[in-house]
């Protein structure tokens, strides 16, 4: 597993090793753009399956320094498909982002598959590329990769730089100051959210299951606003609080509404999200007033 660092990745390690795989976890001590590197990696190992997570993945950040998220996420996929396909790896799960369809209208949702990929941010644009390249990987070189667009997902020790865990790592700091104020950016955007562990259970039913070369949608099928989780969250505080529009929040690009369909993920793995938003929000709540640290979300 590449970016077995990152937020996503600690929470596939957990559940694979669970399941009883044995697990290579691969941090920032391999350098994914490395050819050498990561084909050594690949060489010595010989593993089943890869799961490639490593890549540079906050949205915001990605205006700052667009060349280097697309030499981490696009160029790092592509060498690590080439180690794959060396190392003849039975199946190689490339995982990207719902942010590859750009904006959409409230009609064209829930999403699937076939929805064009109409980047509008640095980031998206990296993921559409990484698709293209695994595609191409598998169609020109015969690389068995599953291309996974995972629409938004939060849990226990997901970084505060993400709209979920920010929430609710400010109502737990206003909890402990005493304050009746947090802040939030834009309010009005619905996304897709399913919990971590769902998500995880689904990566490693693609990798049993999916078919070489497709790509599925890793979500829920429901749609949430922003102020509903916000509302949600603030309900749950151990004292009265009220929401506050920071503009300094708002994303200089900001899709009004990404809802995806799960139908395909389903049908070919029989997965389903099982953990309720609710019980997500409660969980990240409770760690957020623990003080759980945040993993390298960039991973």
């Amino acid at each position: 597993m590449t970016g077995a660092g990152g937020f996503v990745g600690g929470h596939l390690v957990a559940y694979l090793q669970k399941e009883g795989d044995e697990v290579t976890a691969l941090d920032r001590e391999v350098d994914v753009t490395d050819a050498d590197a990561i084909g050594e990696v690949m060489d010595t190992v010989r593993p089943d399956a890869v799961y490639h997570q490593a890549a540079l993945s906050h949205v915001a950040e990605s205006w700052n320094e667009p060349a280097e998220v697309l030499w981490v996420n696009v160029i790092g996929t592509r060498q690590v498909l080439t180690a794959c396909r060396d190392a003849e790896v039975g199946r190689v799960i490339v995982v990207g982002s719902a942010e590859q369809y750009g904006m959409v209208r409230p009609d064209e949702c829930p999403l699937t598959e076939d929805q064009p990929q109409e980047a509008h941010n640095p980031y998206a644009v990296s993921k559409v590329a990484a698709d293209y390249v695994a595609l191409q990987a598998y169609l020109g070189e015969g690389v068995p990769a599953v291309r996974v667009r995972a629409f938004n997902h939060t849990g226990p020790f997901q970084s505060a730089r993400f709209l979920v865990p920010a929430l609710a790592r400010r109502i737990a700091d206003a909890e402990r100051d005493e304050r009746d104020e947090i802040v939030a950016g834009s309010l009005d955007p619905i996304r897709d959210i399913t919990d971590v562990g769902d998500v995880v259970r689904a990566y490693r039913l693609l990798a049993e299951h999916g078919l070489p070369g497709e790509a599925y949608n890793v979500c829920s099928g429901t749609g949430v606003s922003v102020r509903e989780i916000a509302e949600r969250l603030v309900a749950k505080a151990q004292r009265p609080m009220r929401l506050r529009v920071d503009t300094e929040l708002v994303r200089p690009v900001d899709m009004p509404i990404l809802i995806g369909s799960p139908a395909k993920v389903t049908e070919d793995t029989g997965w389903r999200p099982e953990i309720p938003l609710d019980e997500t929000l409660t969980n990240l709540l409770v760690s957020a007033r623990l003080g759980v640290g945040p993993s390298r979300s960039h991973l």
